[in-house]
C-alpha cells in the first residue's frame, strides 16, 4: 500500500468526515403517502351475511399520509377512503364505513371513521355505490403506527340499513 492509502486509512480510523458515506445521517422525515387495499366480501363479516345482501362485494383503497417528527417517528396522520360496493339491493343505503382493529374473523372497535352516518347515507339504486372522503383522522398516533406496522390486523367494513353490523369486510394489506 502506498503512503496515500495509509494516510486515508488512518484518517478514516480517526473519523475524519471525508470518509463518511453519510449513510448513518438522519434522513428527513418521510411523510409520503402509504396505500392499503381491502377486498370486501359479505362472507368476511362476523357473522357472515346470509340475507338479500349476501352477494355484496367491493374494494376499498385507504391512503394514509403520515406525519412524522425529526426522528421519523409517526406522530399522526390523515386518511383518505375510496370504496366501491356492488351486489346490494336497490333499496340498500350505506350508513357507515370505517377501519376497525381486528384480525380476520375477529370483530373489533372503530379506529378511523369515514364520518358517514344514517343522516348522510349513500343510496344504492342500482345495488352499488362508490364513496370517497379525505382528511380523516385516526383515533391516535399509536393507531397510525400500528396500521403501518401490521395492516392485516385491521379491517375495512361498510354497513347498510339492512346489515347495521356490517355488510362487507376485508383485511387491509399494503399496496
Amino acid at each position: 500500500m502506498n503512503r496515500w492509502g495509509v494516510l486515508l486509512l488512518a484518517a478514516c480510523a480517526l473519523g475524519v468526515s471525508a470518509c463518511d458515506d453519510d449513510s448513518s445521517s438522519p434522513a428527513a422525515p418521510s411523510n409520503a403517502p402509504l396505500v392499503f387495499v381491502a377486498d370486501l366480501r359479505a362472507a368476511n363479516e362476523v357473522p357472515a351475511i346470509t340475507n338479500a345482501e349476501s352477494g355484496g362485494t367491493g374494494t376499498a383503497t385507504v391512503t394514509l399520509t403520515p406525519t412524522r417528527d425529526a426522528s421519523n417517528a409517526i406522530t399522526g396522520g390523515t386518511f383518505e377512503f375510496a370504496f366501491t360496493v356492488t351486489g346490494l339491493t336497490p333499496t340498500s343505503n350505506i350508513t357507515l364505513a370505517h377501519i376497525h382493529t381486528g384480525a380476520a374473523g375477529v370483530n373489533g372497535g372503530v379506529v378511523v371513521n369515514s364520518q358517514l352516518s344514517a343522516a348522510t347515507s349513500i343510496p344504492t339504486p342500482a345495488g352499488s355505490a362508490s364513496f370517497q372522503r379525505s382528511g380523516l383522522a385516526a383515533d391516535s398516533a399509536a393507531t397510525v403506527s400500528a396500521i403501518v406496522a401490521n395492516p392485516s390486523a385491521f379491517y375495512f367494513n361498510v354497513h347498510t340499513t339492512l346489515n347495521p353490523g356490517g355488510v362487507v369486510r376485508g383485511q387491509l394489506r399494503a399496496q
